[in-house]
């Protein structure tokens, strides 16, 4: 197996509901560990945050998540978002309709200038998503 990239995303506390959230969107096994877990016993409660989460979805997706450690700023921002693109486009409409409920839809999934259908949106924990429902090509 070569090399596989995998978006990594930090939460300000949050990450448990975002995952298992996520989880309901794509699927698949969600594992999770506690700060806890890992003997970091960190003031105000923190033993409870998620120091690491993965899922792993039959589709091949992985996504990963943290919560930011005790005493580091969460800074929410436009220098990540989460692109899925395929052919199946009634698995990425139901993905489409679950990020984007209760977010906000930025851009409408919708057929494109490119000829693809695609959408972006920013969900419920402040993450954007980008779906592109590929097009055949003739």
């Amino acid at each position: 197996m070569g090399s596989i990239l995998n978006p990594y995303i930090s939460f300000p506390g949050n990450a448990r509901q975002a995952m298992e959230f996520y989880q309901e969107v794509f699927g698949g096994e969600l594992t999770v560990n506690t700060y806890g877990e890992f003997g970091q016993q960190e003031a105000g409660g923190g033993a409870d945050k998620i120091m690491h989460s993965m899922l792993s979805t039959t589709a091949g997706f992985t996504l990963m998540a943290a919560d930011n450690p005790a005493g580091t700023e969460q800074t929410t921002g436009s220098n990540i978002s989460v692109s899925v693109s395929g052919e199946d486009e009634g698995e990425l409409r139901r993905y489409w309709e679950k990020l984007s409920s209760g977010g906000t839809v930025l851009v409408p999934l919708e057929k494109q200038m490119w000829g693809d259908v695609f959408g972006m949106c920013t969900d419920r924990f402040g993450v954007t998503w980008l779906l592109n429902i590929n097009q055949p090509r003739s």
